[in-house]
């Protein structure tokens, strides 16, 4: 019975790589096309009535009436046009809790390519061999999908451990499959292992308070001092993404204002994307095997409650008051947007959980310039980007900056001055009776 009350309901996702022929690339995209024009229409449409008429069911029939008498919209699949609208009303109450903005429009090209599959019975996944498994795409038929961890399928589903429903979804490497997967498992017993403060940095991506940084070995910073923005592909990808630049930039000298992009501009555009999605999934998969490794290894984890939007603003200023050193804070912006510092620790939060430890996040402030050892903060002590020395005559403690804010970070959260424990990404909320401007 014991054992029985510590079984929770886990729900989690796993993306696989679709392989498509031609045809289905091209049915796929046009219930992506569908799907996005049913969601513009759909927000016109409900901007439009008058705020007692906007009802689900009202909804739901004009949705039905627009498969029946557009062709367009009959290649979405009536369940995928059903999720449509939920996903739309979803937005709206987002924006009325105060958790997001009001859902908009959705542009044909800035917009992701999506279609829902909110039935996991229509999926019918079966495993073919080693390394392919086939799924059930709804109009488009029978598609392999490259199998890389076991699915509960077959004799392994059953009502607490089964897939509920899928996502595809298109990006620069073509198109993909999100499974949505809900699993009943014991949940873990305390974490016994040692506690360590982060200090998430551009030299040092992951300084740990114990002396045991993780590093991706790819320097930040190029001979010339300036700052690496393709650090993750290798000298022969950075050359062929060098020469595609210059293409896109005349080709595009050519295109006249209001028109157009070209298809063989477009076609740039597409190898640049393979490109940078291909460095994307480096930085990921690095980031997946490092936060695994330490929700594995430390029992607390304690990281800065970084405001990383306000600390990769542009230093340009304005023409009245022009800013100074904007390059410089140009490459620095560059180097933390690349790092991903809220991914790692958002990764961090939900593995410690899945292994039985916590994250804590502590003020940022001061954890830089003060001192470990005497807990003193003393001018000129942070002699370099890299390098700390006490000027306090009394301590003299010298070492990596980096290793010292991270101890200071741990330090925060043994005095008690952690925040509340983190649960994902933060989320500013506002009163409930307050209801934001779109929405009064």
């Amino acid at each position: 019975m014991g054992s029985e009350l510590r079984l929770r309901q886990l729900q989690f996702g796993h993306r696989a790589r679709l392989v498509l022929s031609p045809a289905e690339v091209r049915l796929m995209n046009d219930q992506a096309h569908a799907a996005r024009t049913m969601w513009n229409c759909l927000h016109a449409w409900w901007t439009m009535l008058p705020k007692d008429k906007r009802t689900l069911a009202a909804a739901d029939v004009a949705i039905r009436q627009a498969r029946k008498e557009v062709d367009f919209f009959a290649v979405l699949p009536a369940q995928a046009a059903q999720a449509v609208l939920k996903t739309y009303f979803q937005a709206w109450k987002n924006c009325w809790e105060g958790r997001a903005d009001k859902p908009n429009f959705k542009a044909r090209f800035r917009s992701v390519m999506s279609v829902d599959i909110p039935q996991g019975r229509d999926l019918q996944i079966t495993r073919v061999h080693r390394r392919w498994g086939l799924v059930n795409v709804p109009k488009v038929g029978r598609v392999r999908f490259h199998w890389t961890r076991d699915l509960p399928v077959a004799k392994k589903a059953n009502a607490d451990n089964r897939i509920t429903g899928a996502r595809l979804v298109k990006d620069a490497l073509g198109w993909h499959i999100a499974f949505r997967i809900t699993t009943l498992e014991a949940g873990p017993a305390p974490h016994q292992g040692p506690e360590v403060g982060i200090d998430a940095g551009v030299n040092i991506p992951l300084a740990l308070s114990d002396g045991n940084h993780q590093n991706h070995g790819r320097p930040p910073r190029l001979r010339d001092g300036t700052s690496d923005r393709d650090k993750w592909l290798n000298a022969e990808e950075k050359g062929k993404l060098r020469r595609l630049e210059r293409q896109a930039a005349r080709l595009k000298q050519h295109r006249k204002p209001g028109r157009q992009s070209s298809n063989r501009l477009r076609v740039v555009y597409d190898q640049i994307g393979k490109l940078r999605a291909k460095a994307k999934r480096r930085v990921t998969d690095w980031q997946h095997q490092t936060t695994t490794f330490l929700a594995r290894q430390y029992g607390v984890i304690v990281v800065e409650n970084l405001d990383i939007a306000n600390m990769t603003k542009s230093a340009r200023g304005s023409i009245e008051e022009p800013g100074k050193s904007v390059r410089q804070k140009a490459g620095l912006n560059r180097s933390i947007s690349q790092e991903a510092w809220g991914r790692t620790v958002t990764m961090l939060t939900y593995k410690a959980a899945r292994y039985g430890g916590t994250v804590h996040k502590v003020p940022a402030p001061g954890t830089s310039q003060r001192c470990s050892a005497c807990g003193f903060t003393t001018p000129g002590s942070r002699e370099s980007q890299a390098v700390f020395v006490c000027r306090n005559p009394d301590c003299g403690l010298s070492g990596n900056a980096d290793w010292n804010a991270a101890r200071n970070i741990l330090d925060l959260y043994r005095m008690g001055h952690a925040l509340v424990p983190a649960a994902g990404r933060a989320v500013v909320r506002r009163a409930r009776r307050v209801k934001p401007a779109a929405a009064r």
